[in-house]
Parts: structure tokens; C-alpha cells; sequence
């Protein structure tokens, strides 16, 4: 199995990006990119919401090498993040999280009302 840094450089290449590209869209820098994929470095929650939402990629996959580079169905229902109480409500057509850290999904949700995408 690939190594997480393996996982974002795979990850980079797919999206067509060179290591300065890829940190420019989270104002790091070319060599922390280089730290990343070497598995020195690591992206924060806020990071990871960012290429799940600008980039539509499966979290699952990056943290844990589980699933798909990219997710399938982009059909995220804005609604279904507003139905979300205590991670005990996942619904069907929402996004595979269980596998994923409860904080990361936390952040979604957190950032998401801060841009007043939900309430």
C-alpha cells in the first residue's frame, strides 16, 4: 500500500500539478509540498476540506489509501450536512465519512456554516 506522501504526490500528478502549483492553492510552498510527499510534512483539516471540496477528492483515499482518488458522486446534498446532529445521522446519499476522523467531518461542517452554506 502507498504511503499518505505517495498518496498526495499520486494525488498532484492527477490533477496536473506541479508541486508549486499544488502548494499555491494553500499558500505553502514548493519545498513543504516536497515534505508532504516524502512524508515529513502533513495537510491540516483545513487543507483536506479544501481538496474534498474545490477538488472533489475522497478523503478516505488520502488519509487511509481506502476507496477512490477522486470521489464518484458529486452530488453532495447541502442538506444532508445540515441533517448531520451529533454523527449519528449519516444519510444514504451522503458521503462515505465513516471511515474517516469525526473531526475532519466537523471541519466541513464548520466551514461550511461559516461561508453560510448551511446553518
Amino acid at each position: 500500500m502507498n504511503s499518505q506522501g505517495q498518496r498526495i504526490r499520486l494525488l498532484r500528478i492527477a490533477l496536473g500539478m506541479s508541486q508549486e502549483d499544488f502548494g499555491n492553492i494553500f499558500g505553502i510552498s514548493k519545498q513543504y509540498v516536497y515534505g508532504l510527499e516524502k512524508d515529513k510534512n502533513v495537510l491540516n483539516n483545513d487543507k483536506l476540506v479544501k481538496l474534498l471540496v474545490d477538488y472533489n477528492v475522497n478523503i478516505n483515499y488520502l488519509l487511509s489509501g481506502i476507496g477512490n482518488m477522486f470521489l464518484h458522486n458529486s452530488n453532495l446534498e447541502i442538506d444532508d450536512l445540515n441533517n448531520v446532529e451529533d454523527n449519528n445521522y449519516m444519510p444514504v446519499n451522503m458521503i462515505n465519512f465513516s471511515n474517516i476522523k469525526v473531526d475532519i467531518l466537523n471541519e466541513v461542517r464548520r466551514m461550511l456554516k461559516s461561508e453560510g452554506i448551511i446553518k
